[in-house]
């Protein structure tokens, strides 16, 4: 093609609906969020605790079966604010964040609220690398990883 031409563009969309089976792990992971708890699972080779939990350790490929239950408090380890729309998720300004949970030694990703986000100088003085947070639970929960409403910063 020349320098002056322009490539073709073709529109189009996939609309693929799937059911997907969680597995032993997660169907675990999201049966005990429906109880308020977060459950983790411990290495026991290694001694980490891993959340999300999986079927083996990724460190050193020992198969896992020891659940540890894990506190709903930890660490923000990094973040993102959103200002833009992402199709699938809610509307802009929110946050998404890395969590370090007290009890893991392995981050999980949910989004922070309770932060005004409409400045954003602002909403980095409180939402930081490091900063406390603790889970707000849904009071009505289904067994999803959005029975955790937000995690917010702890004052």
């Amino acid at each position: 093609m020349g320098e002056k031409e322009e490539y073709l563009i073709i529109p189009g969309k996939w609309e693929i609906p799937y059911r997907h089976s969680a597995g032993k792990f997660a169907t675990r992971f999201f049966n005990e969020l429906k109880n308020g708890k977060i459950m983790g699972v411990k290495c026991s080779k290694c001694g980490r605790v891993l959340i999300p939990p999986r079927s083996f350790c990724e460190r050193c490929f020992t198969p896992i079966e020891e659940w540890v239950e894990v506190k709903d408090t930890g660490v923000i380890e990094t973040f993102t604010i959103c200002y833009e729309k992402f199709t699938g998720l809610p509307d802009p300004p929110y946050t998404v964040a890395v969590i370090k949970l007290d009890g893991a030694d392995t981050g999980m990703m949910h989004f922070i609220g309770g932060v005004d986000l409409s400045d954003p100088k602002k909403a980095v003085e409180k939402i930081k690398v490091g900063a406390r947070v603790k889970a707000k639970w849904r009071a009505e929960r289904t067994g999803s990883i959005l029975d955790i409403e937000y995690f917010e910063i702890a004052e």
